[in-house]
This record gives C-alpha cells, sequence and structure tokens, in this order.
C-alpha cells in the first residue's frame, strides 16, 4: 500500500486531463459521503424524538452552541 507522500508523488506526475477526472471523482466521495452523515444524524434525531430524549432548546443556545459560546445568548 501506498503511503500519502507516494500518492502526492504520483498526482503531481498525471496529465491534466487524469488530474481533472481525480479531482471530479473526489468531490463527488466528500459530497457522497456528506450525504450519507447528513443522513445517519437525521436518524439519530428522529428517533431521538420519538424517544423522547431528543433536547428542546432555544434558537440563541443552538447558535451559542454552534459558535462555541457557553454564555447564553449570542444575539445581544
Amino acid at each position: 500500500m501506498m503511503n500519502l507522500q507516494e500518492i502526492l508523488h504520483s498526482i503531481e506526475n498525471l496529465p491534466t486531463e487524469e488530474l481533472d477526472y481525480l479531482f471530479e471523482f473526489l468531490r463527488q466521495q466528500r459530497i457522497e459521503n456528506r450525504r450519507v452523515e447528513i443522513l445517519a444524524n437525521a436518524q439519530e434525531l428522529m428517533q431521538a424524538f420519538n424517544d423522547g430524549t431528543a433536547k428542546r432548546r432555544s434558537v440563541d443556545d443552538l447558535i451559542a452552541d454552534l459558535l462555541g459560546n457557553d454564555h447564553g445568548s449570542c444575539l445581544e
């Protein structure tokens, strides 16, 4: 199996057409992986909602979580 450095060296030597194909392939893979992740998160959330274990919180709390702010409202 090739290590990352060997892979990068091989990529540097690809013709432009093959490089474009590789970039498109990787982009599509990232999109598909993200779709799978989003679906798994949605299924987990729906299960928690159905089980009654989902937390109900304010929009301010959600935004604070997303921004890493533990001090309550970040909209003040």
